[in-house]
C-alpha cells in the first residue's frame, strides 16, 4: 500500500515550510488570512519564539493562534478555560486555530427535578 503524501492547496509540506507568512496567508481561508494580514499579537509572537526554540512543554492561552507549517509535529498545551489540553500538531491542522482542537464547553446532564420544583412535587412530604 502506497502512503499518500500530504498536500495543502497543491503544495507539499516542505514547500509550505519555505513560504513566508504573507505567502502562506494567500493559501488559507478568509478568516485566517485577515488575521495574518493584521499581524501577530504579543502573546502570539511569544508563542512563535518558544516554538522556534524547540522548547518542551509549551503552554499557551492563545487559542486564536493560526497553525503554521513550522508547528508540525510539536506538542502544545492549550488552555480551555479550566485546564491545559495537550495537542500534537499534525499536517491536516494547518490553517486552523488552536482553539478548535480544545473543547471549552462540556455536556451538561441534569438529574430529576428536586422537591418543590414543580407544582405536583410541592405537596410531597420530606422525610
Amino acid at each position: 500500500m502506497v502512503k499518500k503524501e500530504f498536500t495543502f492547496r497543491g503544495k507539499t509540506l516542505e514547500e509550505l515550510k519555505r513560504l513566508s507568512i504573507k505567502e502562506f496567508g494567500g493559501l488559507v481561508k478568509a478568516r485566517a488570512r485577515r488575521s495574518l494580514k493584521k499581524g501577530f499579537t504579543e502573546q502570539q509572537k511569544i508563542l512563535l519564539e518558544k516554538i522556534r526554540k524547540d522548547k518542551k512543554n509549551i503552554k499557551t492561552h492563545c487559542r486564536d493562534m493560526i497553525i503554521l507549517p513550522e508547528m508540525i509535529n510539536k506538542k502544545i498545551m492549550v488552555h480551555n478555560g479550566k485546564s491545559f489540553i495537550s495537542i500534537l500538531i499534525q499536517p491536516e491542522m494547518i490553517g486552523h486555530f488552536l482553539g478548535e482542537f480544545t473543547y471549552n464547553r462540556k455536556k451538561i446532564s441534569h438529574s430529576a427535578p428536586g422537591i418543590g420544583a414543580t407544582k405536583s412535587s410541592a405537596s410531597l412530604s420530606v422525610k
